[in-house]
């Protein structure tokens, strides 16, 4: 698996739940107001300390979205789901 490289951010930062990895500082919220199936969500602006999953299409309160989990990279939970651009996906 090689060395696992952290970044740790500074400030008021928002971990992982389970092993408490940084994620992302309080000056990265975009928006407090979005809601998730497991309660309230978090839109941030950039996130550190994490994997991208699988794209797919998503049902969502406001419509159909292409999205990809988020994944923490010390522990492997899910910590979210990342909006993704038509730009961003790569045709194989």
């Amino acid at each position: 698996m090689g060395r696992l490289f952290v970044v740790n951010l500074e400030g008021k930062i928002y971990s992982c739940k389970h092993c408490k990895t940084h994620l992302a500082t309080y000056e990265d919220i975009i928006s407090k107001s979005f809601h998730c199936k497991h309660g309230k969500a978090y839109l941030f602006n950039k996130v550190a300390n994490v994997s991208i999953g699988e794209t797919e299409e998503r049902l969502m309160m406001t419509g159909k979205h292409t999205v990809a989990d988020i994944f923490c990279v010390s522990c492997g939970s899910i910590v979210g789901w990342k909006y993704v651009s038509k730009a961003d996906i790569k045709c194989s």
